[in-house]
């Protein structure tokens, strides 16, 4: 069969503007009289091993993480088989590009790094067409959708429509991590304006200028939204991200029986720290009954590590009343304990008979946790006393410091290390260099959720991406 095609009549600068097909200078002799190319491209045939080469050398040019994520959206945006060929094969170090810690900062930054748009933007002012809207979308076999409002992106807070970053650097680990074909993702930014002040007086900001929609307003355009989906992409499993923590739980409770949903936050971050509990018994030995848990945040992370937790537990038969005093949360205003009159709904459940206890210092000393979960984004907000409290508790504490981007992890890996004579075993949410500690080589891994990614099988992430037929 002719590439002419397999590529339905696309031809000359069409098909070179079209990111899912477009080969660049690969395109041989034969493809570039079939397809009108001649005359278009340098003379000279590529391969992509060469384009490879070409692409790396432009990469490691860059002098900032940032530019080298504005690069490497630039290449996306042109020739999705060489983007992905690029992360597959050098993906730590483009992992921690393309999505965190990067990816925050180039959220912050979205109106002034912008080039050309990415997925699709639905506003609060769409209200009654969000079904057009959808039905612009130029590729109808839609399997996975990640859409956020950007009110908590990553533990950098309220960012409006520039958190469009998070569902693209998302749907991109998709592909290169879980196998999904790029022509399947869908990235989407519900913009229903934003509380940031910075951003309502940049000249910049791409999103409505106007403070975020509440109440029945905003559950009236979520519901067009989800009735919307299922009518346009029937196929689609749509992902909840970086919601704030009042709709967050709600949306998750609504949609989950209705819809092919789950929230990333909640749900995802869940089971990649489950995972990482269990793993890390296989050094402390014991069980997961044995363990106690602590969590500095009690947010959709912390909470839906929490309830999964719980399962697991059951799972193992204890009961649920004992396996949730198993788990414990300190927020802003010290232990969640029954007492308290100040706990938001979704706390409820796991605030248990004890004393006030203001400080997490405090309670890592009245409850000895095995494990320390911070899921807060308090940059720093495991301390020194506080890791030292756990090394002396433990002969292997486990300290998780998940909040993203790294400048608002709890603590560091060399902190962790460091504090505890090498003995603890420690996670993040986004990537630490390897350390030396104690005569140890310690390689501290990050607990993202592209660990948990729903793909098409086994293995397939490393298989070469070609370009995609329409």
């Amino acid at each position: 069969m002719t590439a002419t095609l397999h590529l339905q009549g696309k031809r000359g600068v069409e098909l070179l503007h079209d990111p899912l097909l477009n080969k660049g200078t690969a395109f041989a002799e034969n493809e570039r009289d079939a397809l009108g190319l001649r005359g278009l491209l340098p003379p000279r045939v590529a391969t992509q091993d060469q384009q490879l080469e070409r692409v790396l050398e432009n990469f490691h040019r860059k002098s900032t993480e940032l530019e080298k994520y504005i690069y490497l959206v630039s290449l996306q945006e042109r020739n999705e088989a060489l983007f992905y060929r690029l992360v597959i094969e050098n993906l730590e170090e483009m992992m921690p590009i393309i999505y965190t810690p990067t990816v925050g900062l180039a959220c912050q930054k979205y109106g002034h790094i912008f080039r050309r748009p990415r997925g699709l933007y639905i506003t609060s002012r769409d209200r009654g067409r969000i079904k057009s809207l959808l039905q612009n979308w130029p590729l109808d076999d839609v399997r996975i959708i990640v859409v956020t409002d950007g009110e908590r992106i990553l533990g950098l807070g309220d960012l409006g429509a520039n958190g469009m970053g998070i569902p693209v650097g998302k749907l991109s680990l998709y592909t290169a991590c879980a196998g999904i074909p790029p022509a399947q993702a869908l990235p989407i930014m519900l913009d229903v304006g934003t509380n940031n002040p910075a951003l309502l007086a940049d000249p910049l900001y791409l999103g409505l200028p106007e403070a975020r929609l509440r109440g029945q307003a905003y559950d009236d355009l979520v519901e067009e939204f989800v009735l919307s989906i299922q009518q346009v992409f029937p196929r689609a499993c749509l992902q909840f991200e970086d919601f704030g923590n009042s709709n967050a739980f709600r949306l998750l409770h609504r949609y989950r029986d209705r819809t092919c949903t789950f929230n990333d936050d909640i749900q995802g971050t869940a089971g990649v720290t489950l995972s990482g509990a269990y793993s890390s018994l296989r050094l402390t030995g014991g069980k997961l009954a044995d363990m106690r848990f602590l969590f500095l945040g009690a947010g959709e992370a912390g909470i839906g590590i929490g309830d999964l937790i719980v399962e697991a537990l059951k799972a193992e038969g204890v009961g649920e009343a004992d396996a949730r005093r198993q788990c414990w949360f300190v927020d802003s205003k010290g232990l969640v304990v029954r007492s308290r009159t100040d706990l938001a709904e979704h706390k409820l459940p796991y605030a248990h008979e004890h004393a006030p206890v203001a400080t997490l210092l405090e309670a890592v000393e009245a409850l000895r946790p095995t494990m320390l979960i911070g899921v807060s984004g308090m940059a720093q907000g495991f301390t020194e006393p506080i890791v030292r409290a756990m090394g002396r508790l433990n002969p292997r504490p486990v300290i998780f410091a998940l909040s993203n981007p790294t400048s608002k992890a709890e603590c560091s890996a060399a902190q962790a290390y460091g504090w505890t004579d090498g003995r603890a075993i420690f996670a993040s949410g986004s990537p630490f260099a390897p350390r030396h500690a104690q005569r140890r080589h310690a390689h501290p891994r990050p607990g993202q959720q592209q660990l948990h990614l729903p793909g098409r099988r086994p293995g397939c992430h490393r298989q070469p991406v070609e370009p995609r037929d329409r």
